[in-house]
């Protein structure tokens, strides 16, 4: 039986191929747990307009988080905390502070995105990635200052 597979399969193939496997696989296996479906020909239309759609979304995001990462690169994040001895902060810089003084300016980010190594806890200036969804590396400038 042809089938057009959702989803990667391990041994079988890869999502959006047409595959043949045995017809009882297809039927009791693939089929009914929406791995895949029959390769027909109004299946093989659907699975084009589909297709197409997730690749205009996708367009659609790389777009936003490029012009995400022009916002960034051009912002120096600048953060006041209370400093004891040795500028060593009381607390430190966690990623959800970082995602709030954006979004006073303007720009939300998903807290989990943003990665730290460690949580900051001195003064100075830190270079910090954002996980975007495509593969697309962006940096947040960071400046901790004292609090005044």
């Amino acid at each position: 039986m042809l089938i057009i597979l959702r989803q990667d399969l391990e041994k079988v193939g890869k999502a959006g191929e047409v595959v043949k496997v045995k017809d009882g696989f297809a039927r009791n296996y693939l089929i009914p747990n929406n791995i895949a479906f029959p390769a027909t020909d109004a299946y093989m239309n659907r699975y084009k307009e589909g297709t197409k759609s997730k690749k205009y979304k996708e367009a659609q995001v790389k777009r936003s988080e490029e012009f995400l990462k022009k916002m960034l690169d051009e912002k120096i994040v600048v953060i006041a905390m209370k400093v004891g001895e040795e500028d060593k902060l009381f607390g430190s810089v966690t990623s959800q502070n970082i995602a709030d003084e954006l979004k006073k300016s303007g720009i939300e980010l998903d807290k989990r995105r943003i990665h730290l190594e460690e949580n900051i806890k001195h003064l100075g200036e830190y270079k910090i990635s954002y996980k975007a969804h495509s593969d697309l590396d962006i940096q947040i400038s960071l400046k901790v200052v004292p609090e005044e």
